[in-house]
This record gives C-alpha cells, sequence and structure tokens, in this order.
C-alpha cells in the first residue's frame, strides 16, 4: 500500500460517524439503493442498515460509483429489528412522510446519535417505523410535486446532518474501533492478500503505523502455498 493510499484512507476513517445512519425501509431500486450509499460515503457514514425480506440486495455499480465498499449494509428481514437496534444505540429515530405531527428537517438536532429511516418509493415508510419514531420530518416544498425521489430526500437529510455535525467539530476524530479500521485499511490497501486469506481461511495480519502488513513466517509460508485441489 502506498503511503498516499495509507493516508487517504486513515483521513476517510477519521471522518467517519458511527453514531449517525440510514436504514431503507423496503427500497426497492437499485439505482436509489446506489445513490445513498454513494452520499452515505460522501458525509461520513460508515454503516447503512436495509429491510429486504427476500431474495439478494443488487446495487447499480455505475450510480454507486464504488461507494459499496467504503459502507457496510446490514440486512434485515423485518423493520422491527433495526428498530430495536437504533433504540438499544441510543439514536434518535427519525422517519420522512407527510403526517400532521411532521416537523421541518431542519429543527431537529441531528449532532445527537440519529438514525434516518426512508420509506419505500411507492409506499413510503413502514407504518411500524412511523409509529416507533421519535421524529417525523418533512421536506418543504412549494411546487405542484408533494415528494422527492428518495435517494433526493436521502441526501438532503444527510448533509443537514454533516452542516450540523461540522459546526460541532465532530469531523477529524476517529470514533470507529481499532479493529474495524484495521480490517478497512487491509482490506482496501491489500485487497490480493485479502482475498486470499478469505480464500484460504487465514487471519488478516495486522498493519503498522506506515500500512505494512505484520505478520510472522508462519503466516507468510500459509500465504505462498498454493491452494489445496
Amino acid at each position: 500500500m502506498s503511503p498516499e493510499r495509507f493516508a487517504r484512507i486513515n483521513q476517510m476513517l477519521d471522518n467517519r460517524q458511527p453514531d449517525l445512519t440510514l436504514c431503507l425501509d423496503q427500497i426497492h431500486k437499485t439505482n436509489n439503493i446506489a445513490a445513498i450509499l454513494r452520499t452515505a460515503d460522501a458525509v461520513g457514514i460508515p454503516f447503512v442498515h436495509a429491510v429486504w425480506p427476500e431474495g439478494d440486495m443488487r446495487v447499480s455499480g455505475n450510480t454507486a460509483s464504488g461507494s459499496q465498499q467504503w459502507v457496510k449494509v446490514d440486512r434485515y428481514q423485518q423493520i422491527g429489528t433495526a428498530l430495536e437496534i437504533f433504540s438499544q444505540q441510543g439514536m434518535q429515530i427519525v422517519t420522512t412522510g407527510m403526517t400532521a405531527d411532521a416537523v421541518d428537517y431542519r429543527t431537529l438536532d441531528y449532532t445527537k446519535p440519529t438514525a434516518f429511516v426512508l420509506g419505500h418509493e411507492k409506499d413510503g415508510v413502514s407504518d411500524c417505523a412511523t409509529s416507533r419514531a421519535d421524529f417525523n420530518v418533512t421536506i418543504p416544498m412549494v411546487g405542484m410535486v408533494q415528494s422527492l425521489n428518495v435517494s433526493v430526500a436521502a441526501a438532503l437529510l444527510m448533509y443537514e446532518a454533516q452542516r450540523q455535525r461540522l459546526a460541532a467539530g465532530m469531523y477529524g476524530q476517529r470514533k470507529l474501533d481499532d479493529a474495524f479500521c484495521q480490517k478497512m485499511l487491509f482490506e482496501n490497501g491489500h485487497s490480493i492478500y485479502a482475498k486470499a486469506c478469505r480464500r484460504k481461511g487465514i487471519p488478516y495480519p495486522r498493519l503498522d503505523d506506515q500500512g505494512q502488513i505484520v505478520a510472522d513466517k508462519s503466516w507468510w509460508t500459509r500465504m505462498r502455498e498454493a491452494p489445496k485441489a
């Protein structure tokens, strides 16, 4: 791994906001999912949650522009499971929709641990998520249409959260645990070795302060062994 790439990945890790996340409540269009992941990466969100009851979850590679390798997506069969995790982590749950109690999305404090829940392109956020939300927000609109594309709405929410957190000085301080950072650095800085480790069942080694592999002789011996037939 070059010093430049090592520094770039570390800079990214220093700006990640693990207490800010998104939950995709059965969003099913691959281009929307990809666009949301791309924006999540851009504002420093490391984890996204997706309720995807059936089939394989696909992401449009061109729209995602590689962001899917930097943003981890956890899948759930039911929205209730994700909501319970957010509650256990002390996150405020914020849904979107035109409900009577909805407030302007810019009025909430997103420096607090926050989970945005965005709903299905046609049906919106599920009743389960709406009923368990701490806040429901709306994006003011003065045109003829009454809703935005879900990826656009997600981007507005994420960038408002980023604006508030930048003003509060919350970026530039590493909040992710060391094991996760080591994994990201190895997989994205030594991708060939990472693939070989997974193929051969070899644990990932640690990296030193320059991003170079720190491993004993036995690790290198296993790495050089031809795969078993």
